[in-house]
């Protein structure tokens, strides 16, 4: 399936491999179909584009490369998506990241709205965490 991007063009990608947002990406109503693009020159980032939207793509990154302790109680977010059966081990965690070009240092991750996606099924979730120590701008250099 070919699919237009404001960042890559027009790309080709694999029906199957996009992810599902029941309950949208919040802010971005409507938005439900993404898929996850690799680029080798923005690893370990990766971007989180919209099937629906060609202008619509975040920046992703695994929270643990740079603060390893980070975790989240997936409890209720695998109740609430019916993943139970699956196990946290199908769940994959990613924060949006905060770009800020040609300065590094000032790159920060969203650690308290972590995008957990279900590998096995193709679905995602944004989970918005209350009463943290966890910050919105967390810097990741």
């Amino acid at each position: 399936m070919k699919i237009e991007t404001t960042q890559f063009g027009t790309i080709q990608i694999e029906e199957k491999k996009i992810i599902t947002m029941p309950a949208d990406m919040p802010g971005f109503p409507g938005r439900k179909y993404f898929i996850i693009l690799e680029r080798k020159k923005t690893r370990p980032f990766y971007w989180y584009q919209c099937v629906d939207d060609p202008d619509l793509a975040f920046v992703i990154i695994n929270p643990c490369l740079f603060k390893p302790d980070y975790s989240v109680d997936l409890t209720q977010t695998l109740k609430e998506m019916s993943w139970e059966t699956d196990g946290k081990k199908n769940v994959e965690i990613y924060v949006v990241v905060n770009t800020s070009k040609g300065v590094p240092d000032k790159i920060t991750a969203n650690l308290i709205g972590p995008l957990l996606i279900n590998i096995k099924r193709y679905e995602a979730d944004q989970m918005v965490i209350h009463d943290s120590s966890y910050s919105h701008k967390y810097p990741v250099f």
